[in-house]
């Protein structure tokens, strides 16, 4: 690997415009496609199997209509005013009925002609008027307590069907004496809640629609009405990426700067991670037309990528210039001998990220799969760019790669004494049993609120204070009960006794529902043509992310529960809390297993690498280590809030679902970069003579400073995307920032050197017949150098031939 990398350098080196022209090129393959094929992302994240989803799709298929994406709008008054005065009511009014008659929204009018209609055929050709009214009513919006055949429904089924507590003190608002359809008033009139239902999901919803319904509740809030109109999250975008993230690179030019020492040297690598990034993430966003994926997927992508491209590049020129400063070559060999040994570094620390986020493809999560595929393929398009538009790169620069300044400055440092690091690895060696069992004391501390994590998908309840979002959350909870920001939709199916679902049993079921502890109120919506499927909605007591709905969730499920026994029927639950109920429990099952995925993964790949058996599991355990401590600290400050307001939050909340398993993938293969490059460092002064402890020491004086740099980018990048105007981007940049820190520093620069004290060389041994049959994959670059020393020699007997060869 290491002397075809270095050949492959060093023909780059030579011949740089060729690839430059390339990559240049390829970046504008994937700028034309962006522009032809446009962006195409959704913010849904379905999960095949789980219960929810297959109630969702068993209502796309048999009554499509009624699965549709639900929104809602709130109206608030000034404190201590009414809304439903005249003027008031007019404005609302015609809001309601602006948004009624746009394109992909259910009108509730037009749907209870159509019951009317249907009731008087079926009463005509001598059936029951009752049952066809609740045959053809057939939906509502899912996300209401309010049939759509009319309003007066909610008003019933609060009072008549409520058979626990009081009936709620909410009810229809009305307009000239009727109810306006959709809206309910709250008891002190100063919040009213408009409840719809569009004919397709949100995620084939065209944005116009949205910007119509936007613009026409905006004429509420004109001509001094003082109301304020309030979407729900569903009808706002929500900004993934804001400013801040040109922080963290900001941050890390100063570092490269610092560390390389030249402005020259510090922009090649960010020139090759912005190119990288440039690339894979508008390839993403252009191919995003044909596979589906959501709208954090890119920025995963661009997280990732800044990270990972600024580090291999780094390790590269670093590698580089120390060769020119320490060993005197010239700058194309040192280009080619870099390529050639931290190239083969870089190559299995990218095979490393890889290899982690593809693993989760066999979890089988769609959404998850293609946030994998798509980072995985940002790290393959960084290891490509450092590996052969690097070394391009560096041929155009020649030997201005090194400054006469960097010279002088190294001349008269190496006439100096040992530096920092040398007297911390020093200094962990001599003290390594404490030093062992201080960082697993520290790191099992930061892990304990582990236990109690929560995971979630964050809500209106999560969002800071100022915005829109979060007002018309807390609006609904004032105005109706918090669970109206959480309505779970039911599906009554008759068991095999009982024959089809009539008006009567749909009232019946309703009436027992109503019953059920955590029940605010109970909506019948209809029931279909064939009379096999009713359509409930039920108002919980407690919001979508309260431990106390999961538990009324599972009960209504329960095939053994009362009601569904009593009723002679099947009950499914589905809508956007038990979504996000459901995709939880199924992450949190399969989090075990890809965590055992990547445990014995780290100890084959680290056992291919470094040819030993101690390494791969210190580095396993210590990665263990890393990843609890960094879930504990997430979970104390974003679902604790601790520290909220330093990070830019107002509440806390459950943790995003999939953060664990997509954060865990990550951090995995970036530990296993640091791993790799420090501990090769080691392992190369142990072939070189450096024995015991020394190599240890030795090895860690070589390369802790660009690792540290590397660690300290890294941090940056990943903490720029905290403060994201997106709560779930947030904790995904705290997540993977903490973990950096945790396993750079405290991880692989102390506890690493320590451990590695303690075994000494014995940490190198290898049993024979395991050491035959693994492949030496010469990732320290031993037969490269071997192989140019006996070039050199060579070269030294027979002048005439060297030149020859040159």
């Amino acid at each position: 690997m290491s002397t075809f990398l270095y050949r492959a350098g060093k023909s780059a080196y030579d011949k740089p415009w060729r690839l430059i022209l390339s990559w240049v090129a390829i970046l504008g393959v994937v700028l034309a496609l962006l522009g032809i094929n446009g962006i195409h992302v959704t913010s849904e994240m379905k999960i095949e199997g789980t219960e929810s989803q297959k109630v969702l799709d068993q209502l796309q298929k048999e009554l499509p209509e009624a699965s549709g994406g639900q929104a809602s709008v709130v109206f608030t008054a000034p404190k201590g005013e009414r809304l439903d005065t005249a003027e008031r009511s007019a404005l609302i009014q015609k809001a309601v009925n602006d948004v009624y008659h746009l394109d992909y929204v259910i009108n509730p009018a037009e749907l209870a002609a159509q019951a009317a209609a249907a009731a008087s055929a079926q009463g005509q050709a001598g059936g029951s008027p009752e049952a066809g009214a609740a045959g053809s009513a057939g939906t509502t919006d899912a996300a209401g307590g309010q049939s759509q055949a009319g309003d007066a429904a909610a008003s019933g089924a609060a009072a008549g069907g409520q058979t626990q507590g009081a009936a709620p003190s909410y009810g229809p608002m009305m307009v000239d004496g009727a109810p306006l359809p959709g809206v309910m008033l709250s008891a002190d009139g100063s919040v009213a809640m408009l409840q719809f239902q569009f004919t397709v999901q949100q995620t084939s919803l065209p944005k116009s629609v949205t910007d119509s319904v936007i613009a026409a509740i905006d004429t509420v809030e004109q001509n001094g009405s003082g109301i304020t109109a309030l979407p729900s999250d569903s009808l706002t975008g929500k900004p993934a990426i804001g400013s801040t993230e040109a922080v963290g690179v900001a941050v890390a030019a100063v570092v490269l700067l610092m560390t390389l020492g030249s402005v020259v040297a510090a922009g090649l690598p960010l020139l090759s991670a912005l190119l990288g990034v440039g690339i894979s993430v508008g390839a993403a966003f252009a191919f995003s037309k044909f596979i589906p994926m959501t709208d954090i997927t890119p920025v995963l992508a661009l997280m990732v990528g800044l990270a990972v491209g600024i580090d291999y590049s780094l390790f590269i020129v670093n590698r580089q210039r120390r060769m020119m400063l320490d060993q005197g070559l010239s700058a194309r060999e040192a280009a080619s001998r870099s390529v050639g040994t931290a190239g083969s570094a870089v190559f299995f620390a990218g095979l490393t990220v890889i290899i982690a986020l593809c693993g989760m493809l066999v979890i089988g999560i769609a959404f998850l799969s293609a946030m994998a595929l798509v980072a995985a393929v940002t790290v393959f398009v960084n290891v490509l760019i450092s590996l052969t538009l690097l070394p391009a790169l560096l041929g155009l620069i020649g030997e201005r790669i090194v400054s006469a300044k960097a010279r002088a400055k190294n001349a008269a440092s190496s006439k100096k004494s040992h530096g920092f690091a040398y007297r911390w690895a020093r200094g962990v060696v001599k003290a390594r049993w404490l030093v062992v069992i201080g960082v697993v004391a520290v790191l099992g501390a930061a892990a304990i609120p582990v236990a109690k994590m929560e995971m979630g998908i964050p809500s209106g309840a999560t969002a800071n204070l100022d915005t829109a979002v979060r007002q018309s959350y807390d609006a609904i909870s004032d105005g109706f009960g918090e669970g109206y920001n959480g309505p779970l939709l039911l599906v009554a199916e008759p068991d095999s006794a009982s024959g089809a679902i009539t008006a009567e049993g749909l009232y019946k079921l309703v009436q027992g529902l109503q019953g059920q502890e955590g029940v605010a109120l109970v909506s019948p919506m209809g029931i279909n043509k064939t009379g096999d499927i009713g359509i409930i909605s039920v108002i919980p007591t407690t919001g979508p992310t309260d431990a106390a709905t999961r538990t009324l969730v599972q009960e209504l499920r329960a095939p053994d529960s009362a009601v569904a026994k009593e009723n002679h029927v099947t009950i499914g639950v589905t809508g956007f809390t038990a979504i996000n109920i459901d995709m939880s429990s199924k992450l949190a099952d399969v989090f075990p297993t890809y965590i055992l995925i990547i445990v014995i993964l780290s100890v084959i790949i680290l056992l291919l690498v470094f040819r030993s058996i101690i390494v791969p599991i210190k580095a396993t355990v210590g990665f263990l280590l890393s990843v609890l401590a960094t879930f504990g600290i997430t979970t104390a400050v974003y679902q604790w809030g601790w520290l909220h307001s330093m990070f830019g939050f107002d509440t806390g909340g459950p943790l995003l679902s999939f953060m664990p398993i997509m954060v865990t993938g990550i951090l995995y293969g970036l530990a296993m970069d640091y791993q790799v490059f420090l501990v090769s460092s080691m392992r190369e002064s142990y072939v070189h003579g450096h024995k015991g402890t020394d190599s240890v020491i030795h090895g860690y004086e070589q390369s802790s400073r660009v690792v540290v740099a590397a660690a300290v980018i890294m941090v940056s990048v990943f903490a720029g995307f905290i403060f994201a105007p997106d709560i779930m981007i947030k904790q995904i940049g705290f997540a993977l920032a903490a973990g950096i820190l945790i396993d750079a520093f405290i991880i692989r620069m102390t506890l690493v050197p320590a451990v590695m004290a303690i075994f000494g060389d014995s940490a190198w041994r290898l049993p024979k017949r395991l050491d035959r049959m693994l492949p030496n994959l010469d990732v320290e670059g031993d037969k490269l150098i071997a192989q140019l020393n006996a070039k050199e020699q060579a070269a030294q007997a027979n002048p005439v031939q060297g030149r020859e060869r040159n």
